[in-house]
């Protein structure tokens, strides 16, 4: 049951139509997204240093899930005609993504932009993964109204195998790979733990914000990486100065070692390594050229 029905906006038969008032405050709030300098920037800033996923030394990081199955299968999400799952619908949704922020405004195509929306709030987007219930939230007050399904990767994501399929499908295979997934908060107060599936996937989600410390019980994790393994601390929420000042309240943080390697890892297992040898191969490969006179040396000054 609706605990507001009054509507006075709203016309039967065309509800998507605007008022004159409704049309004025849309298109004042539209002026001020695209005229602020600040938002411009970080949104810049997110399309030039992120992406859907990213693969850092053997390890998968992405924020939300790989949508499934009911039977923790790779689900085949159709977008705009053309079938797609896991790493294939993960690069398609980048794509769009970057092409609805960064073409210009004559290019634009309207269905990369819808597809933003699609991202935010979709079921089977690998950003959310269940169903947003805002209007439920605002409207009805019997919570159970409120609950959002959530897609049936959260149901697998703790099991090896499913975490073992999932990073086979980008490409990792290794005893050291590891998903680190966010998004959804761990509550803590529950007996939850960030680390599941047999240490192959860990969340570190969100939980700084103060709005999550209640559920959660703490002010969210840190995972820490180097040579020696993988590390995890648990934060606690700033309460006050005094506290802080008196106590190192602010500072104090639990630790939980995760994997430990048996030899450190050193620049040349990480990806930078990777790097490194490709750079050392293209000299080694431009050296021979010069030396058999296949690139001419430039005696001109």
């Amino acid at each position: 049951k609706l605990n507001d029905t009054d509507f006075p906006t709203l016309f039967k038969g065309d509800c998507y139509t605007l008022d004159s008032e409704e049309s004025y405050i849309i298109d004042d709030l539209r002026t001020s997204f695209l005229n602020s300098e600040r938002l411009q920037r970080h949104a810049r800033f997110l399309f030039d240093r992120g992406c859907m996923y990213k693969i850092f030394n053997g390890n998968l990081l992405y924020h939300g899930c790989v949508p499934l199955d009911k039977n923790g299968r790779l689900e085949a999400v159709t977008i705009f005609d053309k079938p797609c799952s896991g790493r294939e619908f993960f690069d398609l949704a980048q794509a769009k993504a970057r092409r609805a922020f960064l073409s210009k405004p004559v290019e634009r195509d309207k269905d990369d932009t819808d597809f933003l929306w699609y991202l935010w709030c979709g079921k089977k987007s690998p950003l959310c993964g269940r169903n947003i219930k805002t209007f439920e939230r605002a409207f009805i007050s019997d919570k159970a109204a409120w609950h959002e399904e959530k897609n049936p990767y959260y149901d697998f994501y703790t099991t090896f195998e499913t975490c073992e399929m999932i990073l086979s499908e980008f490409g990792l295979d290794g005893r050291m790979s590891h998903i680190v997934n966010g998004h959804t908060p761990v509550i803590t107060v529950r007996g939850e733990l960030p680390i599941k599936a047999d240490g192959k996937l860990l969340v570190i989600d969100g939980g700084f914000c103060k709005a999550y410390h209640e559920t959660t019980g703490i002010a969210g994790y840190t995972l820490i990486y180097n040579s020696h393994g993988l590390r995890i601390k648990a934060h606690r929420p700033f309460e006050t100065v005094e506290g802080a000042l008196k106590n190192n309240t602010d500072i104090l943080s639990s630790s939980e070692i995760i994997e430990t390697e048996k030899h450190r890892v050193m620049v040349s297992d990480t990806d930078d390594g990777d790097k490194i040898r490709s750079e050392i191969q293209d000299l080694k490969q431009l050296l021979r050229y010069y030396n058999e006179g296949i690139i001419e040396i430039n005696t001109n000054k």
